[in-house]
C-alpha cells in the first residue's frame, strides 16, 4: 500500500499556500453599471415598463447607476484596493 508521501495526489507542504485570485473590481463596476444603463434605457422605451405600478422602476435604474458611481470613484481612491490596506 503506497504511503501519502507517494501517491500521485498527495499534499505537499508548499500545497498549503493558497494565493488569492486578483479581480478587476473597476471593470466588475463598469459593467454592472452598463447593465444599468441598459435597464434604464430599455424601461424609458417602453411605455408600459414605467407607468401605473411600476412607475418605480426607472428610478430603480437610477438609484443603481448612482450607487455604482459611488462605488467606482471609491475604488479609483485607492481605498476599495486591499493589496493597499
Amino acid at each position: 500500500m503506497a504511503t501519502d508521501e507517494t501517491r500521485p495526489g498527495a499534499a505537499r507542504p508548499d500545497d498549503d499556500v493558497v494565493t488569492p485570485v486578483h479581480v478587476p473590481m473597476v471593470r466588475v463596476f463598469q459593467i454592472g453599471m452598463l447593465g444599468w444603463l441598459v435597464a434604464l434605457i430599455v424601461v424609458l422605451v417602453v411605455p408600459t415598463l414605467h407607468t401605473g405600478d411600476r412607475s418605480w422602476w426607472p428610478w430603480c435604474c437610477v438609484t443603481g447607476l448612482a450607487l455604482g458611481a459611488i462605488g467606482l470613484l471609491y475604488l479609483r481612491r485607492g481605498r476599495g484596493n486591499a493589496a493597499d490596506a
